[in-house]
């Protein structure tokens, strides 16, 4: 369920900036017409911790300008975060906000959010740099961790 949860933050990040909308609404939305909907015939969406989903997208808006200069500083001086995919934007929103506010282990934060970039990005070299930015990220957050 807290894989879910992820996927699903970073899903909701991505429509509120795409869509210009509120974290409310996005909140609202997700879950009550996705988190367990029917999205075909016999297939439903996996439920998901609703607490964690609203903890990680309220944390990402609230510390979105911490979290995008921590980002920034982990991408090279030329690729700055505007600069990224949306959805990657997103993913980092959400895994910061985890990194910055709860007491999740680094190390799991790190490895669920690259499991949740490959559900975006399956060809796989995503995934290698979501891993070597939000270990960069995590240093910066929680240095005591390491």
């Amino acid at each position: 369920m807290k894989s879910a949860s992820r996927l699903y933050a970073v899903q909701a990040l991505y429509q509120m900036e795409v869509g210009n909308l509120t974290v409310e609404k996005v909140q609202h939305e997700f879950v009550d017409h996705r988190f367990g909907a029917e999205i075909d015939e016999g297939i439903e969406m996996i439920e998901g911790d609703v607490d964690l989903f609203s903890r990680i997208t309220s944390s990402a808006v609230n510390w979105q300008a911490k979290i995008d200069q921590m980002t920034d500083r982990a991408l090279v001086a030329k690729w700055p975060i505007a600069r990224l995919d949306p959805t990657l934007r997103a993913l980092f929103r959400a895994a910061g906000a985890e990194l910055v506010d709860s007491d999740t282990p680094p190390r799991v934060i790190i490895s669920e959010y690259v499991e949740v970039t490959r559900a975006f990005f399956p060809e796989g070299r995503e995934a290698k740099f979501v891993n070597a930015v939000l270990d960069h990220i995590a240093r910066e957050a929680k240095p005591e961790a390491f």
